[in-house]
């Protein structure tokens, strides 16, 4: 995947050119509808409700329901002035990091700087850097405006688009759920303790994915796919603080576990004693 569209980030009197590229790559795997009776593929057409006949590409338009069966048409050139400037992200000002809540964050996008954006733009990048700063802007990207935040990432600067505010729903309230002893509250920390560790992005597999891919190629292959595991079976846990000691001692023995693993990947499959 290339470059989506080319623009500037433009803050005060500063314009950067840049290149908006994707950040992210959906991996997950895609099925096709069949007919099941002689596995041809099942087809959309776009076709006109009134005259019935079949319609490409070029004689769609789009039109916006004013009253029931009324409708106003746009041109594509009529919605990109009503963007007013679709080839820049527009930075409205700059506001603490840890003030944005992630809810917000919609797609990320890679801003990569032209030739003649490479100072300025490492110039904007180390500012907000020192700062701990995130850039709120507006940039109007495949057909719609967005609002935008801009942050670092490493040596980049990412483009993430947000939910405007009124498509973020508020979360229902919490039932009362009896008063937290101090002794429960301690060891709810000793296990968020326990479970904490180093965030390592190659840890992030999609093991559904795996199993998916493996299933293919035994029916490709033409044998049985192999029995799903038994479930695993869970203890009946009543009380909380015995929940917790549960929970703490099984977290310990998997990290313990994965550990051993990530010593044995980079020794070459073996574990040199130190001692």
């Amino acid at each position: 995947m290339g470059t989506i569209w080319k623009g500037s980030i433009s803050f005060g009197l500063v314009s950067i050119p840049v290149r908006v590229e994707p950040a992210v790559r959906e991996r997950a795997l895609r099925f096709h509808q069949l007919h099941q009776a002689d596995r041809g593929r099942v087809r959309y057409r776009k076709f006109c409700e009134v005259c019935g006949k079949e319609l490409g590409p070029e004689e769609i338009v789009r039109g916006y329901e004013y009253a029931r069966g009324e409708f106003v048409v746009l041109s594509d050139e009529e919605l990109a002035r009503a963007s007013g400037n679709p080839r820049t992200v527009e930075i409205l000002k700059f506001v603490p990091e840890d003030q944005v809540d992630p809810v917000f964050f919609r797609v990320p996008y890679y801003l990569s700087p032209e030739p003649l954006g490479v100072k300025p733009y490492r110039l904007l990048r180390e500012a907000m850097v020192s700062l701990g700063r995130v850039a709120l802007a507006r940039v109007y990207l495949r057909e719609k405006e967005h609002p935008a935040l801009i942050r670092v990432s490493g040596e980049a600067l990412v483009l993430e688009t947000l939910y405007w505010s009124d498509e973020v729903l508020k979360p229902a309230p919490a039932e009362a759920a009896g008063e937290v002893r101090p002794q429960e509250v301690q060891m709810a920390r000793s296990l968020v303790e326990t479970m904490t560790e180093d965030f390592l992005p190659d840890e992030l597999r999609d093991t559904y994915r795996e199993r998916l891919e493996a299933l293919i190629q035994q029916k490709v292959k033409g044998l049985l796919p192999p029995p799903p595991p038994p479930e695993e079976e869970r203890a009946r846990v009543v009380d909380l603080m015995e929940a917790l000691r549960a929970s703490i001692e099984k977290a310990r023995a998997e990290r313990e576990a994965r550990a051993g693993g990530r010593k044995r990947a980079a020794g070459g499959g073996r574990v040199r004693d130190t001692a």
